[in-house]
């Protein structure tokens, strides 16, 4: 079986006395590629490449699974187990967030100090999604890209519409958006009850025109061919051909890289 992470180094970096594995391909600024569940998938270090070969440093640490293998129902409940009782996830409270954001933040500004550039993006996906929403607090994010945001977990019409973020991080994040002009790019299929639509309302209500909003019809007949349960927009359930909503999204992100950061 090929190496999914052939052609990435593996370095590590420690931050507050967590040490985690990272993986680099490419030159240039840094964008932080953080890996959705059950972990660093093929298809998450295919889109760690297509970063790479837009000029770019794909930066991806590892937050849980085991880097490199292919997804699985199995794995995949696994990971979820692993990730929902972790401390440094806050999966279920709202106007919370993560602990894990602080270490990121901390690998961010490690990377715009080694790649250069103006600054840093970053993308996170389904568990992770909002993560980079957290790290909109330092002046060196951005590029932030919201990918299937998941969290926080929950039916309830709070829950739905929380963005997973401290009220005084949101406070920051709206002053960034205003003052330096800084954009968020979030994206979900539209049936996809992990990320409800209520979540991108409050988006759309707190950073207004900031918000740039991505939602893909998944609905029953769809004319592009996306299954109801549709979920990664950028790895699993790319559909990387000219003229599908995927793929533009897709090109969109990686423009969005380019424009803020080279």
């Amino acid at each position: 079986m090929p190496d999914a992470l052939a052609g990435f180094a593996r370095t590590s970096f420690t931050h507050d006395g967590e040490t985690r594995a990272v993986h680099r391909t490419g030159t240039g600024p840094a964008v932080i590629v953080i890996s959705e569940i059950p972990g660093i998938t093929p298809d998450q270090a295919g889109f760690g490449r297509k970063v790479a070969d837009r000029g770019l440093t794909a930066v991806m640490p590892h937050m849980f699974g085991e880097d490199g293998r292919a997804p699985s129902p199995g794995y995949i409940a696994a990971s979820i187990t692993r990730a929902c009782i972790a401390r440094e996830f806050t999966v279920l409270a709202r106007g919370a967030t993560s602990p894990v954001i602080g270490w990121l933040r901390a690998l961010a500004a490690h990377e715009h100090q080694t790649c250069g550039g103006p600054g840093v993006g970053a993308v996170g996906m389904c568990f992770t999604g909002g993560f980079a929403l957290g790290m909109m607090v330092d002046d060196i994010m951005l590029a932030p890209v919201l990918s299937q945001p998941s969290l926080p977990i929950g039916l309830s019409k709070k829950k739905k519409a929380d963005i997973h973020l401290s009220p005084d991080d949101l406070a920051t994040v709206k002053r960034r958006v205003i003052d330096d002009g800084v954009c968020v790019i979030g994206m979900r299929f539209t049936g996809d009850r992990l990320v409800p639509a209520e979540r991108f309302e409050t988006l759309r209500r707190e950073l207004g025109d900031g918000f740039i909003g991505v939602e893909i019809d998944s609905s029953k007949g769809n004319p592009h061919g996306h299954r109801g349960a549709a979920h990664s927009v950028l790895t699993e359930d790319l559909i990387d051909e000219p003229g599908q909503p995927t793929h533009e999204a897709l090109h969109q992100v990686l423009d969005f890289f380019v424009e803020r950061l080279i």
